[in-house]
């Protein structure tokens, strides 16, 4: 089987909502930078391109995607050659609104180029208070 025939879902979510089922890959990135400390992001999600910049171009967010993505690629290239059809990855941090929005968005632009890939924000207009 080719990576081509790999299907990938990629879900971001907030651990103060729960974590999601049916995963396969769970990866937690509440140690990158979080907008919501920064007054004017607070009220922003990770789509917006200056929340993105803020939590990805970050010293911590520079170092940690491009290890992060080779890592997706190779247990991508390890499912497909075990004829596995899906994998579920989920991204999380504490709202699911700003952190794991950015990364799980900037994760599907790059897989998507070799493999097909859905993308789900679960929680990305809930409450933005943390708790």
């Amino acid at each position: 089987m080719s990576k081509k025939d790999l299907h990938i879902s990629i879900f971001s979510f907030g651990y103060k909502y729960g974590m999601p089922d049916e995963v396969n890959y769970l990866f937690d990135v509440r140690f990158l930078p979080n907008p919501y400390w920064a007054g004017e992001l607070r009220d922003k999600n990770g789509l917006e391109p200056d929340v993105a910049d803020y939590v990805l171009k970050s010293r911590a967010g520079e170092q940690f995607f491009g290890r992060f993505l080779d890592f997706v690629q190779a247990l991508a290239d390890e499912n497909a050659g075990a004829d596995k059809e899906k994998m579920v990855i989920a991204v999380g941090c504490t709202g699911g609104r700003h952190r794991s929005v950015a990364v799980a968005e900037k994760l599907a632009r790059e897989l998507k180029t070799d493999i097909p890939v859905k993308l789900e924000h679960r929680d990305i207009e809930k409450d933005v208070s943390i708790r």
